[in-house]
């Protein structure tokens, strides 16, 4: 006969951070690249408009947010932020490499033709920014070249690559925020 124990809670295995943010990476990886397919299909300048930025940056906080809370009500409710943190950041990175996947198709396969576009909106939209300050017309023709040569390669497989290495900085950033915000101490061991 086959003995019956009693399962003791800190017996249970304790998802780590690393493991819980693969999931939540992929999807939001996916529905930051479904976001940008939406955009160009819709009018391809939306990507180089600001207010689409913040609103990406919007809506990528709050999913990791969501993630967050779901993985600390998992493990029981509580979690420090140094977990908080590590899960959003590793969920970002997973996330940033599949939305690189997505630029390197959308760039490179689907519409080759879409950098050059893009360069031209961003420098179409940095000097109407220049102008508005009183410094556009100090341009000359060839730093208004460099610029859109300097806006081009953002968006060759090379400029991919590279953003996505500087997207480091604002992911450990954005996970800041999202363990501060999924960070929950349990008061009880205060005492």
């Amino acid at each position: 006969m086959e003995q019956i124990r009693a399962i003791d809670p800190k017996d249970e295995p304790v998802i780590s951070p690393l493991n819980a943010a693969i999931q939540p990476g992929i999807v939001l990886g996916l529905v930051s690249t479904a976001i940008s397919f939406m955009a160009y299909f819709i009018d391809f300048s939306l990507l180089a408009s600001s207010w689409f930025g913040f609103a990406s940056f919007g809506i990528m906080l709050g999913i990791i947010i969501y993630f967050g809370i779901e993985y600390r009500k998992e493990v029981g409710g509580f979690l420090n932020f140094g977990k908080a943190f590590k899960f959003s950041f590793v969920a970002l990175l997973i996330s940033g490499l599949i939305s690189t996947i997505g630029s390197l198709l959308l760039f490179n396969v689907i519409d080759p033709s879409l950098s050059t576009a893009l360069a031209d909106v961003l420098l179409e939209n940095t000097l109407a920014i220049m102008d508005k300050f009183g410094a556009g017309s100090a341009l000359s023709a060839d730093q208004i070249d460099e610029m859109r040569t300097g806006f081009y390669e953002n968006y060759t497989v090379l400029g991919i690559f590279k953003s996505y290495g500087f997207y480091i900085i604002p992911a450990a950033l954005i996970s800041l925020i999202a363990g501060g915000i999924i960070k929950k101490k349990d008061k009880s061991l205060e005492n």
